[in-house]
Protein backbone atom coordinates (compact mmCIF):
# COMPACT_ATOMS: atom_id res chain seq x y z
CA UNK A 1 0.00 0.00 0.00
CA UNK A 2 1.47 3.05 -1.15
CA UNK A 3 2.04 5.86 1.75
CA UNK A 4 0.79 9.65 1.32
CA UNK A 5 1.97 12.66 2.21
CA UNK A 6 -1.18 13.00 4.73
CA UNK A 7 0.41 9.90 6.79
CA UNK A 8 3.48 11.33 7.82
CA UNK A 9 3.22 15.31 7.43
CA UNK A 10 3.43 17.87 10.32
CA UNK A 11 0.33 20.19 10.29
CA UNK A 12 0.91 23.82 9.83
CA UNK A 13 -0.14 25.05 13.49
CA UNK A 14 2.73 28.00 13.04
CA UNK A 15 3.06 30.55 10.71
CA UNK A 16 3.78 34.06 10.74
CA UNK A 17 2.53 36.51 8.87
CA UNK A 18 5.52 38.58 5.85
CA UNK A 19 5.60 41.41 8.08
CA UNK A 20 6.65 39.49 11.32
CA UNK A 21 10.28 40.46 12.66
CA UNK A 22 13.14 38.33 11.69
CA UNK A 23 13.72 38.02 15.42
CA UNK A 24 9.99 37.41 16.16
CA UNK A 25 10.01 35.00 14.24
CA UNK A 26 13.93 33.31 15.45
CA UNK A 27 11.79 33.60 19.04
CA UNK A 28 8.66 31.37 17.81
CA UNK A 29 11.34 29.07 16.51
CA UNK A 30 13.22 28.75 19.40
CA UNK A 31 10.16 28.74 21.30
CA UNK A 32 8.40 25.84 19.17
CA UNK A 33 11.45 24.07 18.93
CA UNK A 34 10.64 24.37 15.28
CA UNK A 35 13.23 24.78 12.19
CA UNK A 36 10.98 26.31 9.79
CA UNK A 37 7.72 28.38 9.44
CA UNK A 38 5.07 28.51 6.78
CA UNK A 39 4.81 32.30 5.86
CA UNK A 40 1.55 33.46 4.85
CA UNK A 41 -0.37 35.81 3.89
CA UNK A 42 -4.35 35.58 4.54
CA UNK A 43 -4.88 32.00 3.87
CA UNK A 44 -2.50 32.27 0.57
CA UNK A 45 1.19 30.23 0.92
CA UNK A 46 3.98 33.76 0.63
CA UNK A 47 6.90 31.24 1.34
CA UNK A 48 9.26 29.13 3.76
CA UNK A 49 11.40 30.27 6.24
CA UNK A 50 14.20 28.67 7.95
CA UNK A 51 16.17 28.83 11.27
CA UNK A 52 18.97 28.42 8.19
CA UNK A 53 17.23 31.27 5.70
CA UNK A 54 17.37 33.94 8.99
CA UNK A 55 20.84 33.34 9.55
CA UNK A 56 22.29 33.79 5.80
CA UNK A 57 19.75 36.08 4.55
CA UNK A 58 19.65 38.49 7.72
CA UNK A 59 21.90 38.20 10.73
CA UNK A 60 25.07 37.45 8.49
CA UNK A 61 23.80 40.33 6.31
CA UNK A 62 23.78 42.59 9.85
CA UNK A 63 20.25 43.84 9.22
CA UNK A 64 18.53 44.83 12.19
CA UNK A 65 16.34 41.85 12.71
CA UNK A 66 14.04 43.83 14.84
CA UNK A 67 12.78 46.06 11.97
CA UNK A 68 13.60 43.57 9.36
CA UNK A 69 11.07 41.28 7.93
CA UNK A 70 10.72 38.03 7.32
CA UNK A 71 9.56 38.42 3.98
CA UNK A 72 12.90 39.20 2.60
CA UNK A 73 14.68 36.49 4.57
CA UNK A 74 12.00 33.34 3.53
CA UNK A 75 11.93 31.59 0.32
CA UNK A 76 8.89 32.17 -2.17
CA UNK A 77 9.90 29.56 -4.91
CA UNK A 78 8.42 27.13 -2.88
CA UNK A 79 7.67 23.22 -4.53
CA UNK A 80 4.24 21.90 -2.84
CA UNK A 81 2.77 18.90 -2.62
CA UNK A 82 -0.96 17.93 -1.70
CA UNK A 83 -1.76 15.61 1.12
CA UNK A 84 -2.70 13.04 -1.05
CA UNK A 85 0.31 12.68 -3.06
CA UNK A 86 2.48 9.68 -2.51
CA UNK A 87 4.87 9.90 -0.52
CA UNK A 88 7.49 8.59 -3.48
CA UNK A 89 6.23 11.94 -5.05
CA UNK A 90 7.15 13.97 -2.38
CA UNK A 91 10.79 12.60 -1.68
CA UNK A 92 11.41 12.53 -5.58
CA UNK A 93 10.62 16.40 -5.38
CA UNK A 94 12.69 16.98 -2.37
CA UNK A 95 15.93 15.12 -4.35
CA UNK A 96 15.30 17.25 -7.72
CA UNK A 97 15.21 20.35 -6.15
CA UNK A 98 17.57 19.64 -3.00
CA UNK A 99 15.17 20.92 -0.19
CA UNK A 100 14.44 19.04 2.92
CA UNK A 101 11.08 20.58 3.64
CA UNK A 102 8.04 20.75 1.29
CA UNK A 103 4.81 22.85 2.29
CA UNK A 104 1.61 20.34 1.98
CA UNK A 105 -1.15 22.78 0.25
CA UNK A 106 -5.12 21.53 -0.06
CA UNK A 107 -7.60 23.59 -2.49
CA UNK A 108 -4.90 26.78 -2.39
CA UNK A 109 -4.18 26.67 1.61
CA UNK A 110 -1.17 25.30 3.53
CA UNK A 111 -1.82 22.32 5.52
CA UNK A 112 1.18 21.16 7.00
CA UNK A 113 4.82 20.75 5.76
CA UNK A 114 6.53 16.82 4.93
CA UNK A 115 10.07 16.91 5.67
CA UNK A 116 12.94 14.74 4.64
CA UNK A 117 13.14 13.24 8.28
CA UNK A 118 9.75 12.32 8.28
CA UNK A 119 10.35 10.45 5.45
CA UNK A 120 13.39 8.97 6.38
CA UNK A 121 11.57 8.17 9.94
CA UNK A 122 8.86 6.22 8.13
CA UNK A 123 10.95 4.46 5.53
CA UNK A 124 13.51 3.33 7.87
CA UNK A 125 13.66 4.85 11.73
CA UNK A 126 16.94 3.32 12.08
CA UNK A 127 18.82 5.06 9.80
CA UNK A 128 21.14 7.71 10.67
CA UNK A 129 18.79 10.26 9.41
CA UNK A 130 15.98 9.24 11.06
CA UNK A 131 18.28 8.93 14.05
CA UNK A 132 18.86 12.71 14.19
CA UNK A 133 15.32 13.54 12.76
CA UNK A 134 14.02 12.01 16.56
CA UNK A 135 16.99 13.62 18.56
CA UNK A 136 16.65 16.39 20.85
CA UNK A 137 18.19 19.64 19.52
CA UNK A 138 21.64 20.75 21.39
CA UNK A 139 20.20 23.84 23.46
Amino acid sequence: MAQHVRDIMTAASVSVGPHTSVAEVARVMRDRDLGAVLVTDGDRLRGLVTDRDLVVRSVAQGVDTEETTVAGACSEDLVTVAPDDALDHAVRLMREHAVRRVPVVERGHAVGVVTLGDAAMERDPESALGDISVARPNA
